[in-house]
């Protein structure tokens, strides 16, 4: 079985559990609504084995589910063993980035809280080379320009015919801090100054001077689906990363994310500020 049906078998099974607590049912009502057994809903929820799809949307119908929600479950199951465009790079890639990246395959949105470094959908080429580089664990150069590839390759999903929606919003040290050279770093930031311009990418800097914010942990992801019934949060903590998909979590970083948006300069001030910081290098 590939990374890519396993990362998309969990997506699935979470997003089957979610809609079932969500209309309070047991698994035994669930399974006898739609002629199936109890252990065979369970396994649908548990990533064990294979699913079918009319099963899969027979539920889905007897959960109440938008025709959001039930089309992307129903795309997960047809789709589940299938290989994403990240196949050929499995070897370097852990099996939480595989997660993350069939998220985003699917994502129609993305928010990006950014602390300390610009969102890897964002990262020249030069830049992201800095920061593999820049890693407690030493990689040999092939490996660094691996990864790098891998990312640059990653960006691909913003020249898309329909693109996700980019909300990025950095903390002002993301623009001030040297990563590479002083060139490689105004390239950087000319490269944001450009996509600021895109109509799928909104961009805004939270500067300094609003002190205390509502993300003071640090950086994390917002992967939106169709409904926001499907989004999913992600954080890169040191220890690794962390999926989460509750109500009340969710709830939690949209609202920090509503407050940043509201902190944060406005499109054209960020550019202003980005353009400003630019020439002081």
């Amino acid at each position: 079985m590939s990374v890519r049906t396993t990362t998309r078998r969990r997506q699935l099974g979470a997003m089957m559990r979610k809609l079932r607590a969500r209309k309070g049912m047991t698994l035994e009502e669930a399974g006898r609504l739609v002629g199936i057994s109890k252990a065979t809903v369970s396994r649908y929820e548990t990533q064990e084995g294979p699913v079918k799809w009319p099963i899969a949307d027979a539920l889905c119908r007897q959960y109440d589910a938008s025709d959001a929600e039930r089309n992307a479950v129903v795309a997960l199951a047809k789709d589940a063993k299938q290989q994403g465009w990240w196949g050929p790079y499995t070897d370097s890639i852990p099996a939480d980035m595989n997660l993350l990246l069939t998220l985003e395959d699917e994502a129609v949105r993305e928010d990006h809280f950014s602390s300390t470094y610009v969102p890897g959908l964002l990262q020249t080429r030069n830049y992201s080379t800095a920061i593999q580089g820049a890693s407690e664990m030493r990689l040999a150069p092939e490996e660094i320009q691996r990864l790098v590839d891998i990312r640059m390759k990653r960006q691909e999903i913003l020249s898309r015919p329909k693109p996700p929606h980019l909300w990025a919003i950095l903390d002002e040290s993301v623009i001030r801090r040297v990563v590479g050279s002083a060139e490689s770093m105004r390239d950087q930031l000319s490269h944001l100054l450009e996509a600021n311009n895109s109509q799928h990418i909104t961009l805004q800097v939270l500067p300094f001077s609003k002190g205390a914010h509502g993300a003071a942990l640090g950086s994390f992801v917002i992967l939106g689906g169709a409904e926001a019934s499907l989004d999913v949060v992600y954080v890169d903590l040191h220890v690794g990363p962390l999926f989460m998909e509750k109500d009340e979590e969710l709830d939690r970083y949209r609202l920090a994310f509503d407050y940043l948006r509201a902190q944060a300069l406005d499109m054209a001030a960020s550019s202003a500020l980005i353009e400003r910081v630019r020439k002081e290098m």
